[in-house]
């Protein structure tokens, strides 16, 4: 079965750093392109980032410089560096392939950016 597992949030002042992670079982990872979302209160779910099954990343406008995705092949996990957060980035984290596979969300991770 499908199943994406998040941990690695957390409460962090304003221009702190956070590292989530992202443990995915139930596809073929080495295929697949995978994605961190977040979603706000009231806000509709983003996509914040995204990696290739090669390694080439890409971003979100609004985090661009500051946050960093990676995967690790061997474990089938996919990493998201978050620096310089600003209390706009607080929203629960949610990993999925990068064209999500709808009904197989994980539970997410909270991030609270707050002094």
């Amino acid at each position: 079965q499908v199943q994406f597992v998040e941990s690695g949030g957390g409460l962090v002042q304003p221009g702190g750093s956070l590292r989530l992670s992202c443990a995915a079982s139930g596809i073929r990872f080495s295929l697949s392109n995978m994605g961190w979302y977040r979603q706000a209160p009231g806000k509709e779910r983003e996509l914040v980032a995204s990696i290739t099954r090669r390694g080439t990343g890409n971003y979100g406008d609004s985090v661009k410089g500051r946050f960093t995705i990676s995967r690790d092949k061997d474990k089938n996990m996919v990493n998201l560096q978050m620096n310089s957060l600003k209390p706009e980035d607080t929203a629960v984290y949610y990993c999925n392939t990068h064209l999500p596979m709808i009904g197989y969300w994980g539970q997410g991770t909270q991030v609270t950016v707050s002094s």
